[in-house]
This record gives structure tokens, sequence and C-alpha cells, in this order.
């Protein structure tokens, strides 16, 4: 049975190993403060462009 020579580095073991997973968890959402639509969490609300209960950036209803 083949041994092998070197180490294998974290990097190269936990790069293969994400390459196959399979179990990914669904994406989370949470309400934006400020309009109430749906938005992933530490982002920018892409529909009406606050972030933290700032404007940040023009939204879709802009």
């Amino acid at each position: 049975m083949g041994v092998p020579k070197k180490r294998t580095t974290k990097m190269r073991r936990d790069r293969r190993r994400a390459a196959n997973n399979n179990l990914k968890s669904a994406v989370q959402t949470i309400p934006c403060a400020n309009c109430g639509a749906a938005l992933q969490p530490h982002r920018v609300c892409p529909a009406c462009g606050h972030y933290k209960g700032k404007k940040v950036s023009a939204g879709k209803a802009d």
C-alpha cells in the first residue's frame, strides 16, 4: 500500500473537502429594519438601500 511522501497542507485538504460539499445550508434571510423586505445579513437592502439604519445606496424604489 502506498504511503504519502509529503504531508497534505490544510489549504489543499480543505479545498478538496469544500468542492464536494453537498450539505450546503439554505441562504439565511432577515427582514429589513426600514422597509421589511427580505435580505441577507450584513448586506445593503436591495429594495430601499439602507444598511444599519442609514441610507447608503439607491434602492430599486428610488
